[in-house]
């Protein structure tokens, strides 16, 4: 089962389950993700049930029978600032009830996907798993809180649990509009609808970027290993870079003729900066994350193209619209 699955990061999970032969079920509202994005997945045997994650009486029936719950449902930080109680329950709530019903129906393994927004920004670098949880906003908090639930079960209800904290993810299938929207894509949209992308602050915060289709084998490789169980884990590059470098790499791969990049007011929330330290994954999963910054922007923008020659996906211009 994975909760959130039909989202950004949970699609390249659900693939990469697939691949290695799980059957699947996802559990989403499709409040942010797509039945687009799970497409290739139930053409390969996936199954969609929508639903919210706070239901427990769905959980209970979807989860009759299944040995590992992946649980990545959660809205969006952007969101939370607006809406910090409804963050709360999304996260926090949706996250206990999904581990009460795993307990009840005597699920093996319970995975939660938290994430780096958890640590805050760093105070000693890169960060490993034992750094300060410091979170800035109310998504952090209860992404927090989650990891503490699942914890907490386990001690309690005697159901495995694994925490799995990734890093700032891209590639395809980001989101590019609304309140979910993620600075590659947004920088992108702009720069090809021949805008300067824009940047809240001195753009030298920092973001450790990792290629989604490795963030999805990192996860997959957390869920299976016995030896983090009861631990967190990072999943990242372990390669910072700053906002500023990356809009010069976007302009540079987009031919941006002459176009420089705009400064705005810093956003509330924001952390300043973020590097992993994931020794420990390389250690006990043999996870290496190899796509370099670069590599990564080359086949996102080079994904962006096809789409868009295709008419497949929703069109830059449409995103810039919704800036």
């Amino acid at each position: 089962m994975v909760t959130g699955g039909a989202g950004f990061i949970g699609s390249h999970v659900v693939e990469r389950l697939l691949a290695v032969g799980a059957d699947v079920v996802v559990i989403d509202d499709l409040s942010t993700g797509t039945r687009r994005n799970l497409a290739a997945a139930e053409a390969q045997g996936a199954r969609l049930v929508v639903g919210d994650v706070r239901n427990a009486d769905l959980l209970d029936a979807e989860l009759a029978g299944a040995s590992l719950v992946l649980h990545m449902a959660c809205g969006n930080l952007r969101a939370s600032l607006a809406e910090p109680m409804d963050s709360h329950e999304r996260n926090a709530t949706g996250t206990l009830t999904a581990c009460l019903a795993a307990v009840r129906q005597g699920v093996g393994r319970f995975v939660y996907v938290s994430s780096s927004e958890a640590y805050g920004s760093a105070v000693t670098f890169p960060m490993a798993e034992d750094h300060p949880l410091l979170p800035t906003t109310v998504y952090g908090a209860a992404k927090a809180a989650g990891e503490l639930y699942a914890q907490a079960c386990m001690r309690r209800y005697d159901i495995e649990a694994t925490v799995v904290r990734p890093f700032n993810s891209y590639g395809p299938r980001e989101h590019s509009s609304g309140n979910s929207a993620e600075v590659i894509p947004k920088f992108a949209a702009r720069i090809l609808a021949g805008l300067p992308p824009v940047i809240f602050g001195d753009g030298s915060q920092t973001r450790d970027f990792t290629w989604v289709e490795e963030t999805a084998v990192g996860i997959v490789g957390a869920a299976a290993s016995d030896a983090i169980v009861g631990q967190a884990i990072n999943i990242a590059r372990g390669e910072g870079v700053s906002v500023a470098q990356l809009s010069e790499h976007l302009l540079d791969l987009l031919a941006a003729n002459g176009l420089r990049a705009e400064y705005d007011d810093e956003r509330p929330g924001d952390v300043m900066h973020h590097l992993a330290d994931p020794s420990r994954a390389r250690q006990l999963l043999g996870f290496e994350a190899q796509v370099g910054i670069r590599e990564g922007l080359e086949r996102y923008v080079a994904w962006l193209r096809a789409e868009d020659a295709a008419g497949d996906a929703p069109t830059e211009r449409a995103a810039v619209r919704n800036w």
